[in-house]
């Protein structure tokens, strides 16, 4: 039996250099991406990396993939600095090089031409992601219509991100069997990267929210069920399908505008939001950390943005 055959669909769109090369070489580049990445996005972003380096090298003359070297590898890496960030950069050829190192590993090429080239350089202090100040946090929960079933999911959602710290990702993974009643306290069970299962009580606000959510939708008895659901389409009720990150973002970019809000905010900007308000009422860095699941305090600190408000105060300072 060919094994390529046991692969799903995206065989059907190799880059052509795999495409061109023998059974061993495509079932390799296959099973990089099947067998070694757990983490959806992940899996994208690499596969995206990997078909846009070698179209790129096959459109400058590079016949196979023995014939990659590491100039090839170093002027993408400088083309791709001219249209891109450094992290972006840097992140492709994370994918690329680890691409290679299976193919290595695999006696499909003999050694990782992306394995000496450098990245750009970049160091990161403060996180760029936009974040909410606490009375906008609140405009934007509070006028949320929830007499619909979209509203009360919305607001839970919401609310899960902002007391939780949630991640998107972790928040729209959560069955109805994650909220549930410990210690006489709603709590949240979020599926965070890596296989990681982070437990932690909710928020006077958040139970509120959730208990209204699972109540006036119904959702307790379906256990199994995804927490967050679309809408099924001319009914105005929820569908059984988990809320896709991108409609998640449409949704809140709808509710901002909806509360006046000027901030291009996302979905993110909800975990940026919690964790500085957090801090800014007394909390410590190490149990936001904590909070946020996060393995070290160097991450909780880019979420960290009290030092806008100095940064702001010292601007004032120049009276012209």
């Amino acid at each position: 039996m060919n094994q390529l055959a046991l692969l799903p669909s995206p065989a059907l769109a190799l880059p052509a250099l795999i495409a061109a090369a023998d059974d061993a070489t495509r079932l390799r580049f296959l099973e990089f991406f099947a067998v070694t990445i757990r983490n959806p996005h992940t899996r994208r972003a690499y596969a995206r990396a990997a078909g846009d380096f070698l179209a790129w090298c096959e459109a400058r003359g590079v016949a196979s993939l023995a014939g990659v070297q590491p100039l090839h590898v170093a002027a993408w890496v400088e083309a791709l600095g001219r249209e891109l960030a450094a992290p972006s950069v840097k992140q492709q050829l994370a994918g690329v090089r680890h691409l290679f190192d299976w193919l290595v590993t695999g006696h499909i090429v003999p050694v990782n031409p992306a394995g000496s080239v450098r990245g750009p350089a970049h160091s990161q202090r403060r996180g760029k992601t936009p974040v909410l100040a606490p009375d906008e946090a609140r405009r934007l929960l509070d006028t949320i219509d929830v007499t619909t079933p979209a509203g009360l999911r919305d607001r839970a959602l919401i609310g899960l991100m902002v007391y939780s710290f949630a991640r998107i990702g972790a928040a729209l993974a959560m069955r109805v069997e994650d909220v549930f009643v410990q210690n006489r306290r709603l709590w949240v069970r979020l599926h965070e990267k890596g296989g990681k299962r982070h437990e932690m009580p909710c928020h006077h606000n958040l139970e509120h929210y959730l208990a209204e959510y699972l109540d006036g939708c119904e959702l307790r008895e379906d256990r199994k069920g995804p927490l967050f659901r679309t809408i099924a389409r001319g009914t105005k009720r929820l569908s059984d399908t988990p809320l896709p990150q991108a409609n998640a973002f449409a949704m809140v970019r709808r509710r901002a505008g909806a509360a006046e809000i000027g901030t291009a905010i996302g979905n993110h900007s909800f975990r940026a939001t919690g964790i500085t308000t957090y801090l800014k009422n007394g909390g410590t860095l190490e149990t936001a950390a904590t909070m946020a699941n996060h393995s070290s305090t160097r991450t909780t600190q880019l979420y960290d943005r009290r030092p806008d408000d100095v940064t702001l105060d010292e601007v004032e300072r120049v009276l012209i």
